[in-house]
Formats: structure tokens, C-alpha cells, sequence
């Protein structure tokens, strides 16, 4: 109940001033950590994403590189991220996010070079190693950091928490739309031409963690005493059942976000028969939490709890597959085919505008303060998990010759799931 009365407070501040610069004065007004935080997912994400979305063409193009390869190495990239993010989190609880994050940036700068110069088969798989342990290292280290910040900046009557990683995720899906274009730009020199400038995003951000990030936190509960608690830790998470249900939930989340990338482009070459409009899609997604993330946030998630935010973000984006799912049986082709699809994509995108500030926000709620690294690396390692088991279900279904409508409907079913665990969280707490 505290935070409710704490969101109402904040909420009712500067209510008459207009709605257009609402988004900035939510950005200006966070402390200068957090603030650098945000500017940290941008400039990230923008690196990032200049760089790996060319990078299966470049493979097989430039190097030559077999489709199987291809794979190979887009797969080992994915798991040294995504799936190695638990020791990410631990290593940031257990000496602080500071060296742990300038450490990610430094490995990331070596991995982007020596991938832009790599041409023989083992260099390449070792930049690309390189290339996403370093985001294994910095981002769980920069989430738990900004969500720990986030906890303290609505106790010293600040803006609520769910607020604060709202505009942490609008950071991250702008650098996200940002990326793929200046990638676009540089792709028009070559490819090494994009790697170096993915690094020198990186370098900025090293330079100002350097500069700006304290050297040691404050608080003698934080990262400091989870010294050789590593088995404590995973102890913790593993009997902590409101968290682990949490975590499922949200594994539901991202395995639905994945079919972005796999059931989408199958419907929209289905109904159009090109994937030229995925691209415009992409960028509907993008835009829309750039512009949208923190209103919705404010008129929502604001107004429920966290756990309620999330149930209502997971029951959106299963209404998004219901929507494709009750259309595709009336045979509609081209503009008119896209509308399901588009309809898809904005409910999709709704729901995690609700799912993913709510669901890191209930973190911060069931974890200790001095564990959140290791949980919300375990939370994305767990989920990486998940996609990959549940992609490979889903490729599996795709080519089955299911009628499309039969397929929607196997997909809506993980996000009815995790909606029903989320609220069991609640009941168990």
C-alpha cells in the first residue's frame, strides 16, 4: 500500500501542465545517475544495433560463410549474451555495477574491432563471443542499477519506480530504432566502417561510466556484502516462489516478443507475398514505445500495481495473436491483409509498454536489494532460456502446415499462462 500512496503523490504533481512535455520534464527531473542510466541504454542499443542486424548478411556474403555457419555463430552470439547474464548480475553484486560495466564497455570496443577486421572462421566466432559476454557483463549491471535507483528515487519522494524504468526501456527502444539507421548509413561505406563506429558509441559510453559513475556505492547493504554469497544468492532466487512465477511470467513476455521475428514475418509474406513491410512494422513497434512508453506508464501503470500492470500487459499481447488468429480464415490479401498484423504488432507492443517497466518494478519488491544483479540476470538468463526451447517449438509448428489461424492460437496461449502466473504470484507472496 505504501507505494500505491507514494505513485498517487507523485502522479499528482504538475498535473494541469499539458501532456506535450510531460515525457521531458520526466526525464529532467531524474537524478544525475539515473539520467546517465537512460542515456547509457540509448547510446547502447544504438551501437548495437548499427552493427548485428548486418551482421548474418555480412557472414554470408562478404566471408562467405555457409547458411549452417551462419547460424552457428548468430546462435553462440545469442547464448554468450543473453544466456550467460546470471554471471553479469552476480559479478555486479558481488563488486559493484562500476567496474563491472566499464569492463563490459572495454570488451565490447575490442570485440566490434576485431570483428570488423576478423575474416577466417575461428576469429569471427571469437569477436562475436567477445562481442556479447560484453553485453552479459553491462547490462544486468546497468538494469539492477538503475532499478536500485529507481526503488531509492521513489523513497526520497521522487518519481515512482515504474515511472523511472519506464523511461529506461523508451531509452533503450530508441536507441533500438535509431541503431539499424545509422547502421544503414555506415553499411554504405562497408561493413568494418560500421564495426568501428559501434565502437566509438562505446568508448563515449566507457568515457562518461568513467567519469560519472560512483566508484563505490554508498550504502553499506549494497553490492558490498554479497561477497562470497554467490551460493546464497542462487539459493535465494531458487526458493523465492512469488519471484520465480515472476520470472515465467515474463519468460512468456519475451518468447511472444520473439515471434516479431519468426511468426511475423511468415504471416506478413503470407498475406502480401514479400516481407517488404516488415521493416515499416519494426519501426511501428520502435515508435511507438519512443513516444508512448511513459504516458501509458502515467495513465496506467501508475494507477495499478505492479503485478496488475503486468497481468494486463501479458492479456494484451495475447489478444494480439487472438486478433491475427480470427482473421486468417477470411482470406485477406495485401493492405487489407497487413491490418491483423498491424493490429498484431501495436497490442504487442502495448503490453510490453505494461509488462516491462511492471515486471523489473516487482523485482525490486521480492528481491533483496544487495541480490537484484544476480536476479535480474537470472530473470534474462531464465527467459533466454525459454525463447530459445520455445523458438524452436514454434519454428517446429510454423512448418507444420497448421492452418495460420490454428498457429495464432498456440502462440496466444504462453502470454494467457504467464498472465494467470503473474497473478498467483500475488496469492503466494
Amino acid at each position: 500500500m505504501t507505494q500505491d500512496r507514494a505513485t498517487g503523490r507523485s502522479a499528482g504533481r504538475g498535473g494541469a501542465g499539458g501532456g506535450r512535455w510531460r515525457s521531458v520534464r520526466d526525464v529532467r527531473a531524474l537524478p544525475p545517475l539515473l539520467r546517465l542510466l537512460a542515456g547509457t541504454q540509448l547510446a547502447f542499443n544504438v551501437g548495437f544495433f548499427a552493427v548485428l542486424p548486418y551482421l548474418a548478411a555480412h557472414l554470408g556474403g562478404a566471408l562467405g560463410m555457409g547458411g549452417w555457419l551462419v547460424g552457428l555463430v548468430l546462435g553462440l552470439r545469442t547464448f554468450s549474451q543473453q544466456g550467460l547474464f546470471v554471471v553479469g548480475g552476480a559479478l555486479a553484486d558481488r563488486y559493484g555495477p562500476r567496474p563491472v560495466v566499464l569492463a563490459g564497455c572495454v570488451l565490447r570496443i575490442a570485440g566490434f574491432v576485431w570483428l570488423g577486421q576478423a575474416r577466417e572462421t575461428w576469429s569471427v566466432v571469437a569477436a562475436v563471443l567477445c562481442v556479447g559476454f560484453a553485453a552479459a557483463l553491462f547490462s544486468p549491471a546497468v538494469e539492477a542499477e538503475a532499478a536500485r535507483q529507481s526503488v531509492r528515487w521513489e523513497a526520497a519522494g521522487g518519481h515512482p519506480r515504474a515511472r523511472t524504468l519506464a523511461v529506461f526501456s523508451a531509452a533503450g527502444q530508441a536507441g533500438a530504432f535509431l541503431g539499424p539507421l545509422l547502421g544503414s548509413l555506415l553499411l554504405l561505406a562497408d561493413f568494418t566502417t560500421a564495426c568501428w563506429a559501434g565502437a566509438a558509441v562505446f568508448v563515449l559510453v566507457l568515457a562518461g561510466h568513467w567519469r560519472l559513475m560512483p566508484r563505490r556505492d554508498g550504502d553499506e547493504s549494497g553490492p558490498r556484502r554479497a561477497k562470497g554469497e554467490a551460493g546464497g544468492a542462487l539459493r535465494a532466487v531458487l526458493t523465492n516462489g512469488p519471484f520465480l512465477l515472476v520470472c515465467l511470467a515474463y519468460s512468456s513476455y519475451l518468447l511472444a516478443y520473439n515471434q516479431l521475428y519468426l511468426a511475423l514475418p511468415e504471416e506478413v509474406l503470407r498475406v502480401t507475398g514479400s516481407q517488404a513491410a516488415l521493416g515499416w512494422l519494426f519501426a511501428l513497434s520502435s515508435l511507438l514505445v519512443v513516444c508512448a512508453q511513459l504516458p501509458v506508464t502515467r495513465a496506467v501503470g501508475e494507477r495499478l500495481s505492479h503485478r496488475t500492470t503486468l497481468r494486463a500487459g501479458l492479456l494484451l499481447v495475447a489478444a494480439g495473436f487472438a486478433l491475427v488468429a480470427l482473421a486468417a480464415p477470411l482470406g485477406l490479401r495485401d493492405v487489407r491483409g497487413l491490418a491483423p498484423a498491424a493490429g498484431y504488432v501495436l497490442l504487442l507492443t502495448l503490453g510490453q509498454m505494461l509488462a516491462v517497466p511492471s515486471a523489473r518494478a516487482l523485482v525490486t519488491e521480492l528481491v533483496e536489494e544487495r541480490r537484484l544483479g544476480f536476479a535480474m540476470g537470472a530473470m534474462s538468463s531464465f527467459s533466454g532460456l525459454v525463447v530459445l526451447g520455445g523458438s524452436a517449438a514454434t519454428g517446429a509448428l510454423l512448418g507444420s502446415g497448421a492452418p495460420p489461424a490454428a498457429v495464432w492460437t498456440v502462440l496466444a496461449v504462453p502470454p494467457l499462462l504467464g498472465a494467470l502466473l503473474a497473478g498467483t504470484a500475488s496469492r503466494t507472496r
